[in-house]
């Protein structure tokens, strides 16, 4: 499969904090793609590293197989979608999308035009007359992705593009970019601290935390078989187990991780592929879709229990807090970690 970009061994030092670390990544080419984490982890700098904006400290940075060391970002075969638009407020939403094209010399017919069908992508035909001001949250950000593929990259970063949004328009653009980047077919690179996001749109996540990779795998995978306990909490809730109740639990001291919604409050005779624990009912969430039971289990760590609201009858939960309970998971359930991450996608 042809690569979009690819890292062996890049790090990138500022001072004396390394803020990204020996990470290789393939990134293959038409697929969508998240760098995932928190802030500081290091993925918005491997995004500006893709850019040009910031020079590796160690390692090689391919772009469709070229070297991309010392490449200034005009040269690279890329556009980058910001979260703060950096849109002109004295032009029009057409003369926006056109800018790039104007300072590459393209002759004005053709950068309109261009400008025209770019919009047309974006479902703001027949805005192109508008100011900045005079759009929502979310027909600017479409501006300035518009603006973005007006160039026909080959690649195309999206640096927390949604974060300014509300939730509903968010959620709205999530799917919006999904289609568009399947209709391009081109690489989209898209950086995110919001997990729904990158689950929700990607072909593969990587998951940074402190400079380096956790796990890179599809969505799915990042979900049900994380990798470390890093990205079993990271992604979605999770139940990290450690240390002598590992032991104890699963004859391991290796740390597992169980999901909340895969624990249950116990009824009947235990199964033989069942393991059972008890703890005092310490709060209790209601969340709408489903309800969360935290429970301080004896040993002072903490297991989360998530319930489905399915009953429209009746969604009352004859539990209540300081109640001692017992909760049992399937032995299948428990997903093995280790500390150490890849590195490497």
């Amino acid at each position: 499969m042809t690569l979009a970009v690819q890292f062996t061994q890049v790090s990138r030092q500022f001072g004396e904090v390394k803020a990204v670390d020996r990470v290789s990544i393939d990134i293959h080419d038409g697929e969508f793609f998240s760098m995932l984490g928190p802030s500081g982890s290091g993925k918005t700098t491997c995004l500006r590293l893709i850019a040009g904006f910031e020079q590796p400290s160690a390692g090689s940075i391919r772009i469709h197989g070229a070297e991309a060391a010392g490449l200034p970002p005009y040269q690279r075969d890329v556009n980058t979608v910001f979260q703060d638009y950096a849109l002109f407020p004295h032009m029009n939403v057409r003369d926006n999308v056109a800018y790039g094209l104007k300072v590459k010399g393209v002759a004005r017919h053709e950068r309109l035009e261009r400008a025209e069908a770019a919009l047309q992508m974006v479902a703001l035909g027949g805005y192109g007359e508008r100011k900045p001001a005079q759009l929502s949250g979310g027909q600017r950000q479409r501006v300035a992705l518009a603006r973005a593929l007006v160039n026909r990259p080959r690649v195309l970063l999206l640096d927390e593009p949604l974060g300014a949004l509300d939730l509903k328009l968010r959620e709205q653009m999530q799917g919006e970019l999904k289609k568009l980047q399947r209709q391009l077919g081109i690489t989209f690179i898209f950086v995110t601290h919001d997990q729904t996001e990158a689950l929700s749109m990607s072909d593969r996540v990587a998951v940074f935390n402190k400079g380096r990779i956790e796990q890179v795998d599809s969505p799915r995978n990042l979900y049900m078989k994380p990798a470390t306990p890093f990205v079993a909490e990271f992604v979605g809730t999770s139940n990290v187990i450690r240390g002598e109740l590992a032991q104890q639990l699963s004859g391991s001291p290796q740390p597992f991780s169980i999901r909340p919604e895969h624990v249950r409050f116990a009824q009947g005779p235990l199964a033989a592929s069942e393991i059972e624990i008890s703890g005092l009912l310490h709060d209790i969430q209601y969340q709408g879709s489903a309800t969360r039971f935290e429970v301080k289990l004896d040993n002072g760590q903490t297991l989360n229990i998530s319930q489905a609201n399915n009953q429209w009858l009746d969604t009352d939960s004859s539990h209540c807090t300081g109640q001692r309970i017992s909760a049992r998971w399937a032995r299948e359930a428990m997903i093995p970690l280790t500390d150490t991450p890849t590195s490497e996608a």
